[in-house]
């Protein structure tokens, strides 16, 4: 018992730092459960929104901070996310940006 005791110690002596939730939690966006999370094109919302009738203000929202979204998406972006779906193959939904 006193040599996986020391052996215990010893290693948590040499952890520096313990990892954050953040660096074991990193690119979440990748993971299978996660579905697909796409960034439209400026055209591409344009012609949604004239498709549906509707303003940016009506679709609904999806945080900036939400771990899913793609690099490079910033607040006021149309996100396009593609879900698998049993009944149909795909289903996809769309958020707006927001902070």
């Amino acid at each position: 018992m006193g040599a996986l005791l020391i052996l215990v110690q010893s290693f948590v002596s040499n952890v520096s730092q313990p990892p954050t939730l953040k660096a074991t939690m990193s690119d979440r966006s990748n993971h299978k459960l996660v579905p697909l999370h796409e960034r439209l094109e400026d055209e591409e919302a344009h012609s949604l929104l004239e498709e549906y009738r509707i303003s940016l203000t009506d679709l609904p929202k999806i945080r900036i901070s939400d771990a899913a979204l793609p690099p490079g998406v910033s607040i006021g972006d149309v996100i396009r996310i593609t879900r698998d779906s049993r009944t149909i193959e795909k289903a996809i939904a769309y958020r707006v940006v927001v902070e």
